[in-house]
């Protein structure tokens, strides 16, 4: 029989064989120790994700080439253009062209307005600017029927947001036949019949002169 250690001539040499089986035990006891922390600290992250996911039910397979599964995709939902025209319409029939305006301008030199029930001194500050101008629309080149709908969809969606003071530049119809403002008095009915607006001026020289108004809106 052949021993795995050499001959043990001494006490030195029984010493050492007895330190290398010592190392060889705890070298596999540490690494069979490492080896149960892993699969201990796979389990319970396994059991932490299912705790946190928590039940879950299989999807059915029917029997079909690659049992692929079916997911019933749900319809975009539907656009209401019916509702859209409907508002436009409505948008074009509240705003009249024959709505007399200039019997509601006060008679100053650039024909303000001033819902009843607003001091003048709401004219005045608008003139001043105390109200700093949030928002603008620029209304030159449209068409009457466009030029009335931009505007009104304008005041709407600047009331909405919250906005007080907008300036709208309807132009000084310099371009015009007979160099008159086509659109001037038409925006200032207009503005007139909307309920957001509390008060209008002619714009000063730097922000448009005779060629714009700065509007006045309500809170929302």
């Amino acid at each position: 029989m052949t021993s795995r250690h050499p001959a043990i001539k001494d006490l030195k040499g029984l010493k050492a064989v007895k330190l290398a089986i010592e190392t060889r035990a705890r070298l596999e006891a540490e690494d069979k120790a490492a080896r149960l922390a892993a699969a201990a600290k796979t389990k319970a992250e396994k059991e932490l994700f299912s705790r946190a996911i928590g039940q879950v039910v299989a999807l059915p397979v029917k029997h079909r080439p690659g049992h692929k599964a079916q997911l019933s995709v749900a319809p975009p939902a539907p656009i209401p253009v019916q509702q859209q025209r409907d508002e436009e319409a409505v948008m074009r029939e509240a705003l009249s062209d024959g709505f007399d305006a200039e019997t509601l301008l006060d008679t100053d030199e650039a024909l303000s307005f001033r819902r009843p029930g607003m001091g003048p001194d709401v004219v005045r500050k608008l003139r001043r600017g105390n109200w700093s101008i949030q928002r603008q629309i620029d209304l030159h080149g449209l068409r009457r029927e466009d030029a009335r709908d931009t505007l009104s969809l304008f005041i709407r969606e600047a009331h909405k947001a919250g906005l007080r003071c907008v300036r709208v530049v309807h132009g000084k119809g310099l371009g015009s036949p007979g160099k008159t403002p086509v659109l001037k008095g038409r925006v200032q009915s207009w503005l007139i019949q909307k309920t957001e607006v509390l008060a209008f001026v002619q714009a000063r020289p730097a922000e448009g002169g005779a060629g714009a108004l700065v509007v006045l809106l309500a809170q929302s």
